[in-house]
């Protein structure tokens, strides 16, 4: 009898985390082999350019680079809030789980159990802590890049004394993104399985909807392969006027 109040959390909702882990897979090897494949390598190859143009101009677009990291930082600020106020919205649903079990017991498909509630809520509050967690991070490596990509005649290269590169701030800038990203995948993960309150059916059903919209929002379409070709083209042909002159 317990196995069949089970049977549907114990299979469906394992299988879409399953899901979800290996949709990320996939998304971060294609990101490090095919980048031009995917909006998150294009974009990453676009941030590093972006970064290398402010430090140049640094006198003439400093304002415009401190906006721009304090819009991010904004966001992930507000993403990192929202964490919290559902964490303490569930921790509060949770010490009071037998006023919510009765309402909920006939609408629920499957485990409906003083346990089975608890699980299902300490699984969406952990969740939800490490993206809290995540953000912080990327609101940390945001405001170092907000400070660094700042300093006045930032050598581009690693020669004397002065061993602070634009290479290295652009990886702070892009270890700032990747967390704020896996914050808000985390979060999108969150969301599903707070549909786990009523029945593993629904969080199913969320998950692949859900990687079915994050594949068309994550991978550039076949209709792009030109616009692919010429970014590679451009980033080829940068490198010919020196094989030239050294012909020359």
């Amino acid at each position: 009898m317990e196995w069949r109040n089970w049977y549907l959390d114990a299979i469906l909702v394992p299988l879409a985390l399953v899901m979800m882990i290996c949709y990320h897979t996939y998304l971060s090897f294609m990101v490090r082999t095919h980048p031009f494949s995917t909006l998150l390598g294009i974009n990453s190859h676009g941030r590093r350019i972006w970064i290398s143009a402010m430090i140049k101009e640094n006198q003439k677009l400093n304002i415009l680079t401190v906006q721009t990291l304090r819009n991010l930082v904004m966001g992930a600020t507000l993403m990192a809030t929202t964490c919290v106020l559902l964490c303490a919205g569930l921790a509060a649903v949770l010490s009071s789980t037998y006023g919510i079990k009765k309402p909920l017991s006939d609408a629920v498909f499957g485990a409906n159990g003083d346990f089975a509630i608890s699980v299902k809520y300490l699984t969406i509050l952990t969740i939800f802590i490490f993206s809290f967690f995540f953000h912080s991070l990327s609101i940390r490596f945001l405001n170092q890049v907000a400070i660094l990509v700042n300093i006045p005649n930032l050598d581009p290269n690693p020669y004397g004394h002065f061993f602070l590169t634009s290479e290295h701030v652009s990886e702070m800038f892009e270890k700032g993104i990747l967390l704020n990203t896996v914050g808000n995948r985390l979060f999108y993960a969150g969301f599903s399985l707070m549909l786990w309150i009523f029945g593993p059916i629904l969080v199913f059903l969320s998950v692949v909807g859900m990687i079915i919209v994050l594949f068309h929002l994550d991978f550039v379409s076949r209709g792009n392969n030109q616009e692919k070709q010429r970014i590679t083209d451009c980033r080829r042909s940068s490198d010919l006027p020196n094989g030239d002159d050294n012909d020359a």
